[in-house]
């Protein structure tokens, strides 16, 4: 992504981690690409990111975001009681085994980060891009927020010391969820960093000099594993033609 023409991220995202039926993962990408992007702009959302999850070709990964929980609500009311998921859901859904793994998301100010290019959103058709966007997602007790805390005042500042500034630091949006008609994970208190680099070998510099960094070695990673309920979930993703996160 671009370092220039920067803008905010939408204060609700969501991350959406859909597991498909074996094969159809490319026929779910142009279906969503060619129908699916627009529309939901129409209606007040913003289809922020669309991914090819590398470590499982059946996974279709995006994040949509939304000005606030009451946009949300009246966006996925108008889009989902709409013309085009009346003609083009029953497709879409026809590809998934799940797609209930949703976290409801929130970006955290950094001064740094948080942002993604403004630049248009590439055509139906367009070529995959050829860059990689890794993201990390940590999960901590309900209430407790001292890992979080670690990752944002300790992590973060190494990660931009050491490689390319995350374009987005999130954490969990406790709001409640009023359209259960698509559900997502409660309970949870995760924070998430996602960075994005021209290819895989990049990523993986970056992680050795933030993992061979004096307080990140020492003092940091001990420190959030020992406030983390799991260890951390890895997602190595790759952008789609119309992915505006690339």
């Amino acid at each position: 992504m671009p370092p220039t023409d920067l803008v905010d991220l939408p204060a609700v995202i969501e991350l959406r981690q859909y597991t498909l039926r074996p094969g159809r993962r490319d026929e779910l990408i142009e279906l969503f690409d060619c129908e699916f992007v627009e529309p939901q702009e129409e209606v007040g959302m913003i289809v922020l990111g669309q991914f090819r999850d590398l470590d499982d070709p059946d996974r279709f990964v995006w994040l949509r975001g939304f000005r606030d929980m009451t946009t949300r609500h009246r966006g996925l009311t108008d889009f989902y009681g709409g013309p085009v998921w009346a003609e083009h859901g029953p497709q879409a859904n026809d590809t998934m085994i799940d797609s209930d793994n949703v976290l409801l998301l929130r970006p955290v100010p950094t001064g740094s980060g948080s942002t993604i290019s403004s630049a248009g959103r590439p055509p139906v058709g367009a070529p995959a891009p050829d860059r990689y966007v890794a993201g990390t997602v940590w999960s901590f007790p309900p209430g407790r927020h001292d890992g979080i805390a670690l990752i944002r005042d300790g992590l973060l500042p190494v990660l931009l010391e050491t490689g390319p500034a995350p374009f987005a630091f999130l954490t969990t949006n406790h709001a409640h969820n009023t359209f259960p008609r698509l559900p997502v994970r409660s309970g949870e208190n995760v924070a998430v960093i996602f960075t994005s680099y021209p290819d895989e070998s990049a990523h993986r510099r970056h992680l050795t000099d933030m993992q061979a960094h004096p307080l990140t070695r020492g003092e940091l990673l001990p420190a959030i594993e020992r406030e983390q309920t799991a260890a951390p979930r890895e997602l190595r993703l790759t952008p789609t033609g119309r992915s505006l996160i690339s």
